[in-house]
């Protein structure tokens, strides 16, 4: 073969190459999938990044219905939940549960643990007490008569029997404080087996994130501002997180004001009012169970007890305080960007 048909030949097959190499890279750039649906009571938005959108529907399928198994594993209401059967059986007998249950009681615990009882998932009757729809506050008497029936240290663990025992009758488990979280891991880890290597699962404001953006860009997150006069996109600070997870406990989530006091939801285990020590705190951790509950748990305890034990524990956190200073972990001051100070 003459010289030159042998180089427009190999021109030719190199030219055929690499258009075939151009077509499958675009064939299988990624792209970004969003949807929301409603599980666990709330609002759980998924987000994926993959090449292929049925692989992405699939994935996303899949974490919907691990969401789904969670709920109905630890759901407070259902008669037959092995949750339900722990709490019928206060002051009664231990309960054998799963592996899977005995595990997330356990980090309840110890969460409440870390938190001096900040963290507490015995509060239920004390929430009961109050009606945010009616903006009522409830009388000391009635918080009194249901005081006893409150402490994470009635909760008794035998991990080698796989049991749960509430110690005294009346005592009930309400994982409402853990269970978005936990949650929120378990259906990051099945997005993960379907071969989704970057997303986020955000159940209400408990954030499970991996990976980046299919640019490559870590995941941009904003934290609310505590006092944005009703405009609920308003933020305080964003950061980037490309793993790990985020969420956020605030007194601007539910509350109302009597009597010119502010009251919000999240109480004080051992006073049965809210504390008012903190507008807001944000944690960032490994995993979505920890955030979820500490984020409650520190913000009882307090902004400088809450970032003592943030730091102690290996976490980040953002805390804003009763009069708008906002104060950091070490670890996470450089990640963060204030968009404004906090009154």
């Amino acid at each position: 073969m003459p010289r030159t048909t042998l180089i427009r030949t190999l021109t030719v097959v190199v030219v055929g190459l690499l258009l075939i190499a151009l077509f499958f890279f675009v064939g299988q750039r990624k792209r970004l999938f969003r949807e929301s649906r409603t599980s666990l009571y709330t609002l759980v938005t998924i987000t994926v990044v993959s090449p292929s959108e049925t692989k992405a529907r699939e994935a996303m399928d899949a974490a919907y219905d691990e969401l789904e198994r969670v709920g109905r594993l630890l759901n407070f209401y259902a008669p037959d939940s092995e949750l339900s059967r722990i709490n019928r059986n206060a002051g009664v007998a231990p309960v054998k549960v799963s592996t899977e249950t005995l595990g997330v009681i356990q980090k309840a615990v110890d969460a409440a643990e870390e938190t001096e009882g900040g963290f507490d998932v015995t509060v239920g009757p004390l929430v009961r007490l109050w009606d945010f729809k009616e903006k009522k506050v409830p009388s000391r008497e009635s918080i009194d008569a249901v005081r006893g029936l409150i402490g994470f240290r009635h909760i008794v663990i035998n991990v080698g029997a796989s049991t749960v025992y509430l110690d005294k009758k009346g005592v009930q488990i309400d994982l409402g404080g853990i269970i978005k979280g936990y949650a929120a891991d378990r259906a990051a880890a099945v997005l993960e087996e379907y071969g989704i290597r970057d997303g986020i699962v955000a159940v209400a404001g408990d954030i499970r994130l991996f990976g980046r953006q299919p640019d490559g860009r870590p995941w941009n997150i904003g934290i609310q501002h505590p006092r944005s006069a009703d405009d609920d996109t308003a933020l305080l600070a964003t950061l980037h997180l490309d793993g790990g997870a985020i969420s956020t406990s605030g007194d601007y989530q539910r509350y109302f004001f009597a009597d010119g006091v502010r009251y919000h939801h999240l109480l004080n285990p051992k006073t049965g009012f809210p504390q008012d020590l903190c507008r807001s705190v944000t944690v960032v951790a490994p995993s979505a169970a920890a955030t979820d509950a500490f984020a409650t748990g520190i913000f009882i305890l307090g902004p400088q007890k809450g970032i003592a034990a943030l730091e102690r524990l290996g976490m980040d956190g953002v805390i804003v305080d009763k009069d708008g200073a906002v104060l950091m972990t070490k670890g996470i001051r450089d990640k963060v960007k204030l968009v404004v100070a906090a009154p």
